[in-house]
This record gives structure tokens, C-alpha cells and sequence, in this order.
């Protein structure tokens, strides 16, 4: 009885695993959980009969009626002394012209021609003579179609900064003294026509004028203003892309050997130990399909590049030695993985050694939540060895599978677009840099944009050392020349006009200096309750460090415990011993709170810290650090809001005021009312109308409040319906600060 993977019967249909995964728990199929799952030949036809198609059924559509227009006729009739055009929707009526004659005596008009008789006129003087001007009176035309058209006040207008005086006055129409004026009094701001005004003063200002002013920062010209236009996307042209992976785990469990095992295994030998570690990537090639290898093993340039926004890996490949375990070094690398959201594949390398257990690598990751598709989960474990190349090709297969998941797809007649993986200054060939095509094509000649830099492409060459005149998508190549050095992780794009690549170039350098000046502000426990109230955090995510494993873990347990329905506790990585600069650079990149407890920071994590503007805490008591986080939180949480009833008012007289509604006469049974409570008009026991006093006297003078035993005169707000003997409620809804359960 044959057997087809889930995988292969998702592309075979057309359709995501994930699909067809919920498919078979509807037919009763629960053991199927992952893609790399089997299906017997009669389940699976079950699930073929699911997706067959059903021929749709179009009702005919009736033409539509198109209305016809008649054609406009127009007809002249004499009507006594005025000729009269007649036409359908209109009347036309043409005044006949009028000869007005004037007296040379009188002044001549402004519509009178003075014509002299003579060229030379200006020698002798001659009489004029009065020539008699047609007049013609204005032709009007009476039609329902023209009506006057009043243009509106503008409410809302835009400006870019910065804005002077001179800016504003032109843009509402206000004389520039008299906004100075306004500056001056109104807000203490001295100023002249020429002066930048602060957005804040600008707005404050329009909104006095009543205008709204939107103030909208100009945007550098940026890649997204012409990629949009460049890429396409139509499925004829895409193809399928290698998946790119990068290996990580703890030091000295055969991640290199690995990687090593692997060049050597499927590339010629022609192609071994060449430029490949000069360009940081290289293809291998197994089943006919390709797979991209990082060579960036460590996870600090892992997260670097990601800091950057550089997210170009696919699949991460996490190695784990067999006789080892799992390593402090090893979950930090997990959390790293987990924090870039990729698939993740484990490599239980060396399976040869006598002391290895796979089993407890399967059962520590397990309780790092990353359990093997063996045990239910969703992770693919394959037992390697550098040594005996076991595993190898079982690995790459894997790979393939995930990428088959993931659809990866590019189009090789986009232009090229990709990353940097490394850049250097050449003594015979200027800048180069080391770049790796996610989609497109490079080719000689093509003027590329890279971060801050710019170029016209003058040499590609492959990993392997060989000149090309183009490179398509998912090749890592070496190509020159560039402007300046560009930084690892910093996009690359070809665009059409090397004038625009300048622009840009020229702007991000700007914008760089700019930013140097005011550096990214990271989420610290001090500015935490302005980032909640803006909307930018909905979690606090922090780095854990402590000096034992035990401290890790009840301190753990403490912070997460805080966590609530509106903000939530997130540990990203805790580990054992000091904060170095791989905790600095994950906290940088997820904008998180690094907390030490009983530890030190190195002096670089230290100084990188204070250069990204990451918040380090340290504590040598555990309530301090969880009351501290705790505080932060309370001030965060939206206060309670209670309702309490002021006071109860009878209603005895309705007036009724002309040109202002109905008036109450009440008396006051309990409590109070006071003129900025809320009431609710009750009768028989059933509450009519919520909302707001309008006015609240006693006798003729307005009063803040009425106390139980007075009498006192009130108008409900925006309603009359009012009777002798309702009640009226006066209320108000009180805010208290929440705190956190104990």
C-alpha cells in the first residue's frame, strides 16, 4: 500500500499543508500534525475527493438599456424687435446692437475710440472727430445648470516644516503682524517674519484661527517610491528560489565541521576553500535543487544583521552536540532564532561519539518548547556527523522540504534587489562588496543604490572566484565599485537613474547625521508609561541574566507572574552569568529591558549599551527588581472608573421659556446636585434620558450647587420632555488608581 507525504499531496492539489492538515482532522485523520506526515493511498484519495472542483453556474446577464438622449434643436424666431434662439433646455435671447451717439462737447466715455485723422497728429493739432461705437449688451443666457459658485474657507491645510511667520501668514491669508501680535501676547513668543516657529506654536495658532494645520515632514526619496513600479510579481515569471540558512549553537559543537563536511561533500573540487569565505555565502547543490549556506555561524552577527532589518534568512539550522547537550550558549542561540520567527531545523551533530544521546537533546530542547515532530511536534531532528558525513544529505533534504513549505519564489526579469553580507576597501579594485541577490538580476553596468552609497556594477564574480556578466536571484557574488563602504546588512537595489541613487545616497547621509544627534530612544522603565500611552508597547520584553541557574528561574517565574490583560511580561532570553554584548544587541534589535541579578556587564556590552540607548537594571534583590517592574506596570494600567450617585431632585413646576424649552422647578430630596454633575430623568422608575445640565439657578442667580432641602430651578441639556413629579439624578463617574493583584 503506498504512502504520499502531506507536502507532496499539498503541491500535488494546489494548496498550503496547513490546509490540508485541517482537512484530515475533519475526516477523522488526527495523527496528521505536520507536513512531513504520510497518508496511505486510500486516505489520501479521501482528501483528493475534497478538493475536486464543482463547475460553477453563471446566470445570464441582461444587456443593459441605454437611455437615449434626443438631440438638441435649436430654432430662431423674431419676437418684435429681439431675435430669439430657442433650444431644448434653454432660451437664448440677443439683444439687437444700439448706436449711441455723443456731442463732441462732452467728455468722451471710456468705451468711445478717439481716432486720429492724421499720421501727423502730433505736429499740428487737429479736431478730433467722434467715431460711433457699437455697444452690444451682454448676451443672456438662462439656463438651470449655472448657478454661483462660493468657495469655502479652507479648515485644513498642510505644511511641511520648518514654518516662519512669513509661511503661515501666506498659507491662512492672515497679515504676518498680526499673527506676531498674537505670538506675543497670547504665548509669550517673540518673533519676527522670518523666524521658525515650533510645530506645536503652529498648531496651537491654527487651531485659534480656526483652521486645522496638518504638519507633514517631507520624505526623503526612498527605495519603496520606485521598487513598487520595478517589481513584478505575475506567476508566470516567478520561479523557484533556494532557501538561505544559517547555522547557530554554542561554541565548539561542530558548526563549522559542519558547514565544512557539507562544501566539500557537494561542491566540486574545484570549487573548495576558494573565495567563499571572502563572500560569506556559497550554493550547494543536491537533488538538482540549490541551497544557500551563511557563512555568519555566530549568532551576535546573526542578530546584527537583523538589527540592521537585514531578516534574509530562511531557515536557521540550530547544532547541538550530541555528547553535550543543550548549553547555556545554545538556547541564547534559540532565542535569537525564535526572535527572527523562522523555521527552525535541529542538527544533533556528533552522533559518532560514544557518550552520544540524542535522546536528551530531544528532551532538553523539549522543555525549551521546541518539541520533534517524532513526539507531536512541529521541529525536524536529524542526527549528524562531521566525522562519517552521516546525516549530511538527510539534512539538505530537509531543508528543501522547508523551503517547499515556505514557497520560495523570485523573479530573475525583476532588477536585482538583495543584502550586503560584507563590504571591504580593495587596493586594485576600490570599494567591493559582497552581497547575496534575493531577487532579480545583476548585471554589468546596472547603477546600484546600497544603504548610504551608490555605484555603477563594473566585475561580478561568483563564490567560487569566476567573472559573470550577470547573477541571478539567491547567487551570492562579489561585485565593484561603490561610492564609499557600505555596512554589513544594509539593502541594495538597482534602480535606472543614477541622479535618484545620488539623491537618496545624499539624504540617508543626512538623515544619519540627524539621527546621531538624537539617538533611537529604546523602551526603559522610566519612559514606559508615555511609550503604553502612544500606542508603541503592548508587551515589556525583557533579557534575563542572573548569576544561577535557580535565580534565573524564580525570577523568571516572578516577572511573568506580573503580567496582565493589558500588558504583558515577556521573557525574550534568560541565561547563566554576566550581560555581554550579544544580550545588548538582542535587546537593541527587539527594543527590550536587560535585567541582571548578582552579575556585572562587560565593558563593551557597557559601552555598547550606552551608545544604542539600551536600558540595563541591576539588582542584588529579587523584590526590588519584580516591585520595581511591578510600579512601572500600575502606572501603565487605565484607572478604575466608578459611578457615584450625588443626589436625588423632584421635580414640582415645568415653564416653558420661549426661545429656551422647559424649565424645572425642583426641590432637592437628597444629597446635592451641582451644575457639572450628569443627571438621568427617571419616571416611574424607568430612566428616560442621560446626560448634562444645561443651567442650575436659585431664583434668578446661577449656582454651583444645590444642597438636600432647597429648591433650585434646571434645564436639562438638549431635552424638554420633562413632567411634574419625575426624578432627576445627579451622578458623576469618579477614576481611582488600579494596582496589580497581590
Amino acid at each position: 500500500m503506498g504512502k504520499i507525504r502531506i507536502s507532496l499531496l499539498a503541491k500535488e492539489l494546489g494548496v498550503k499543508s496547513n490546509l490540508l492538515i485541517d482537512k484530515c482532522h475533519e475526516k477523522g485523520l488526527s495523527h496528521i500534525t505536520h507536513h512531513a506526515n504520510t497518508l496511505i493511498s486510500d486516505q489520501a484519495e479521501m482528501i483528493r475527493q475534497l478538493f475536486k472542483p464543482t463547475p460553477p453556474i453563471t446566470p445570464a446577464k441582461e444587456e443593459p438599456k441605454v437611455k437615449e438622449t434626443p438631440p438638441i434643436r435649436e430654432t430662431e424666431q423674431k419676437q418684435g424687435d429681439k431675435t430669439v434662439l430657442q433650444r431644448s433646455g434653454s432660451v437664448k435671447v440677443v439683444q439687437p446692437a444700439k448706436i449711441v451717439m455723443i456731442p463732441k462737447s462732452q467728455p468722451l466715455p471710456q468705451r468711445m475710440v478717439k481716432v486720429a485723422p492724421s499720421k501727423t497728429f502730433w505736429k499740428k493739432k487737429r479736431p478730433s472727430t467722434v467715431v460711433p461705437v457699437k455697444r452690444k449688451e451682454p448676451e443672456v443666457q438662462v439656463t438651470d445648470l449655472q448657478k454661483p459658485v462660493v468657495k469655502e474657507k479652507e479648515t485644513r491645510v498642510t505644511m511641511e516644516p520648518p514654518i516662519t511667520v512669513k509661511d503661515l501668514s501666506a498659507k491662512l491669508g492672515i497679515r504676518a503682524n498680526e499673527i506676531i501680535t498674537k505670538l506675543l501676547l497670547g504665548h509669550n513668543v517673540r518673533s519676527t517674519i522670518n523666524q521658525i516657529l515650533a510645530e506645536d506654536i503652529v498648531q496651537l495658532l491654527g487651531i485659534e484661527y480656526g483652521v486645522e494645520i496638518e504638519i507633514k515632514k517631507k520624505e526623503l526619496v526612498e527605495e519603496r517610491d520606485f521598487i513598487a513600479e520595478q517589481i513584478s510579481t505575475k506567476a508566470e515569471d516567478m520561479v523557484y528560489r533556494a532557501p538561505i540558512v544559517t547555522f547557530l549553537g554554542h561554541v565548539d559543537h561542530g558548526k563549522t565541521s559542519l558547514l565544512d563536511s557539507i562544501r566539500q561533500t557537494n561542491v566540486a573540487a574545484g570549487e573548495v576553500g576558494g573565495i567563499t569565505q571572502h563572500i560569506g555565502a556559497y550554493k550547494v547543490e543536491t537533488n538538482g535543487k540549490h541551497v544557500v549556506f551563511l557563512d555568519t555561524p555566530g549568532h551576535e552577527a546573526f542578530t546584527a544583521m537583523r538589527a540592521r532589518g537585514a531578516n534574509i534568512t530562511d531557515v536557521v539550522v540550530l547544532v547541538v552536540a550530541a555528547d553535550d547537550g543543550v548549553m547555556p550558549q545554545t538556547e541564547e542561540a534559540l532565542n535569537h532564532a525564535k526572535a527572527a520567527n523562522v523555521p527552525i531545523v535541529v542538527a544533533v551533530n556528533k552522533i559518532d561519539k560514544p557518550d552520544a544521546n540524542p535522546l536528551r537533546v530531544k528532551q532538553q530542547l523539549a522543555s525549551l518548547e521546541l518539541i520533534s515532530e517524532e513526539w507531536g511536534g512541529k521541529t525536524q531532528f536529524v542526527e549528524t556527523s562531521a566525522v562519517t558525513k552521516k546525516g549530511i544529505n538527510t539534512l539538505l533534504e530537509r531543508l528543501l522540504l522547508e523551503s517547499e513549505i515556505l514557497e520560495l519564489k523570485a523573479n530573475p526579469r525583476n532588477p536585482a534587489r538583495g543584502v550586503v553580507l560584507e563590504a571591504h576597501l580593495s587596493e586594485g579594485r576600490g570599494v567591493v562588496a559582497n552581497v547575496l541577490i534575493q531577487d532579480g538580476t545583476l548585471r554589468q553596468g546596472d547603477i546600484v543604490l546600497c544603504g548610504k552609497t551608490f555605484g555603477r556594477v563594473r566585475l561580478i564574480t561568483t563564490d567560487r572566484g569566476i567573472e559573470v556578466t550577470e547573477a541571478g536571484p539567491t547567487t551570492p557574488v562579489s561585485v565593484s565599485d561603490f561610492s564609499a563602504v557600505p555596512d554589513a546588512g544594509d539593502k541594495f537595489y538597482v534602480v535606472g537613474d543614477i541622479q535618484k541613487a545620488r539623491e537618496i545616497a545624499q539624504g540617508r547621509q543626512k538623515k544619519d547625521r540627524e539621527s546621531a544627534l538624537a539617538k533611537h530612544q529604546h523602551v526603559t522603565l522610566d519612559s514606559l508609561y508615555s511609550k503604553i500611552a502612544e500606542g508603541k508597547v503592548k508587551e515589556i520584553k525583557v533579557i534575563l541574566k542572573a548569576d544561577y541557574k535557580g535565580s534565573v528561574e524564580v525570577l523568571k517565574k516572578a516577572l511573568e507572574e506580573l503580567s496582565t490583560q493589558e500588558i504583558k511580561v515577556k521573557i525574550l532570553h534568560c541565561g547563566v552569568g554576566g550581560i555581554t554584548e550579544s544580550d545588548v544587541l538582542l535587546a537593541d534589535a527587539s527594543d527590550a529591558i536587560v535585567i541582571g541579578f548578582y552579575v556585572t556587564t562587560e565593558d563593551k556590552a557597557r559601552i555598547l549599551a550606552e551608545d544604542k540607548g539600551v536600558d540595563v537594571r541591576l539588582y542584588k534583590i529579587i523584590y526590588d527588581a519584580t516591585n520595581e517592574i511591578k510600579s512601572a506596570m500600575e502606572g501603565m494600567l487605565e484607572p478604575e472608573s466608578k459611578e457615584v450617585v450625588l443626589g436625588q431632585v423632584e421635580i414640582r413646576l415645568v415653564y416653558n421659556i420661549s426661545k429656551f424649552g422647559n424649565v424645572a422647578g425642583c426641590y432637592v430630596k437628597t444629597g446635592k446636585i451641582t451644575r457639572n454633575s450628569s443627571v438621568r430623568l427617571i419616571r416611574n422608575t424607568i430612566i428616560i434620558y442621560d446626560g448634562k445640565l444645561e443651567s442650575l439657578k436659585i431664583v434668578k442667580d446661577d449656582v454651583k450647587e444645590v444642597r438636600a432641602g432647597f429648591e433650585c430651578g434646571l434645564k436639562i441639556a438638549n431635552y424638554d420632555d420633562i413632567k411634574v413629579g419625575d426624578i432627576v439624578e445627579a451622578y458623576e463617574v469618579q477614576k481611582f488608581a488600579r494596582s496589580l493583584p497581590v
